[in-house]
């Protein structure tokens, strides 16, 4: 691994310190509907109008076109001072925008990637199905043809925020007779307005979030012109967007949870322990297990700065990327019990008027982590596969 921190980067460093010190919201956003949309809109016009939007974007599509290490430095900062979760707009930064960029054409780059930048639009992301989530060659919604448009039928699930978005980036097989990975094509479906046909029915959680949705299309007609890439070549389309979930697209997330565990730190040493009056960073068992996750988040940021290492020098990410999305799944679901086992019982009080269901909350969230993006299952057959070169498990 070689990192090194220049002049330069200090100078950055003390840039964004400044900046996000003067704009950071201070209250939370909403957990969701369209009080969490107009809050993340917002938030995301601040960044744009401050010059902070699009960290990784190219100068010529309106971001900064920063050095990894730069973006490091910029998540670094940007958890430091606690500002929010880039929530309904992860899609559309990491995954629609950069997607466009390589495989759009002239007029969907024109029509959407300002947009996104500006805060003027949310993403959602239609790949899983009911029968198809892990596995995601083996979705089934089918893509008709029928003169310049593309007939929709099927249903996804799990689709984070598609009740408050304005467009989805949509997987669909056209092509039933072609081998799993062929015949699937990438295709830009508009929510808003929604097109006949098209239902969204957002999925009560047990934390009492409404982030997931199902989709239905029943006949939906879609322009052939909202085709990114090429017909039945959606899979070589999405791979660009799934490396970049599996490696440095999950790098505010993996520095956001060194703030949680500080976060953590302070939140036990101001609530008693389970044990009589003493705090509970007190007792012996919580203050081991606070010690750990921060030395494990240390770890996982040496893993992150060792992947921007690697993608520094091949210039892509690659499948090693997989280590640190299943160690940062396993830590967050570890860190949110922590949190739940020093409130004690206070945790069970989910609709609760203080802050502490914030953190029951978060902890019910969490076993998404394992699942979203790939689930730890499939990580494993990456690094598996892929790096230590074992046999591919049929």
């Amino acid at each position: 691994m070689d990192i090194t921190f220049t002049e330069e980067d200090h100078s950055f460093r003390a840039e964004a310190r400044d900046w996000l010190s003067r704009n950071v919201p201070k209250e939370r956003p909403p957990d969701d509907g369209q009080g969490l949309r107009e809050f993340d809109l917002a938030w995301q016009a601040t960044q744009y109008e401050g010059g902070w939007a699009g960290i990784s974007w190219p100068v010529e599509y309106g971001g900064r076109g920063l050095s990894l290490l730069q973006q490091m430095i910029w998540h670094e900062e940007y958890a430091r001072a606690g500002a929010p979760n880039v929530g309904t707009s992860f899609v559309g930064l990491n995954d629609a925008g950069p997607t466009l960029m390589i495989h759009g054409s002239e007029d969907q780059k024109v029509r959407h990637l300002s947009r996104i930048l500006e805060g003027r639009s949310i993403w959602a992301q239609g790949y899983s199905e009911p029968n198809a989530g892990s596995d995601l060659a083996s979705l089934q919604t089918r893509g008709t043809i029928d003169g310049n448009e593309m007939v929709i039928t099927g249903e996804k699930i799990w689709t984070s925020y598609a009740d408050i978005a304005d467009h989805q980036e949509l997987l669909v097989r056209t092509d039933p007779d072609a081998p799993k990975h062929k015949g699937i094509t990438w295709i830009i479906c508009d929510l808003s307005p929604s097109p006949p046909g098209l239902i969204v029915e957002p999925i009560r959680m047990l934390s009492g979030i409404d982030r997931l949705c199902r989709v239905i299309y029943d006949e939906v007609r879609i322009p052939l012109s909202n085709v990114v890439g090429q017909v039945n070549d959606g899979w070589n389309v999405v791979s660009s967007s799934l490396y970049l979930k599996r490696g440095t697209g999950r790098i505010a997330d993996q520095v956001s949870l060194a703030r949680t565990v500080d976060d953590l730190v302070e939140l036990a040493a101001n609530t008693r322990g389970p044990h009589g009056p003493a705090r509970a960073l007190d007792n012996d068992e919580l203050a081991r297990r606070l010690a750990t996750a921060r030395a494990e988040v240390i770890a996982l940021r040496a893993m992150t700065y060792a992947e921007l290492s690697r993608v520094e020098r091949d210039g892509h990410p690659g499948a090693e990327g997989s280590f640190g999305r299943i160690f940062h799944a396993l830590l967050s679901q570890r860190v949110h019990r922590l949190a739940l086992d020093i409130l004690g019982p206070r945790s069970l009080d989910i609709d609760g008027a203080s802050d502490d269901h914030y953190w029951t909350k978060e902890y019910l969230w969490s076993f998404t982590e394992t699942v979203g993006g790939g689930t730890s299952e499939i990580q494993s057959s990456v690094i598996a596969e892929r790096v230590l070169g074992l046999p591919h498990d049929r």
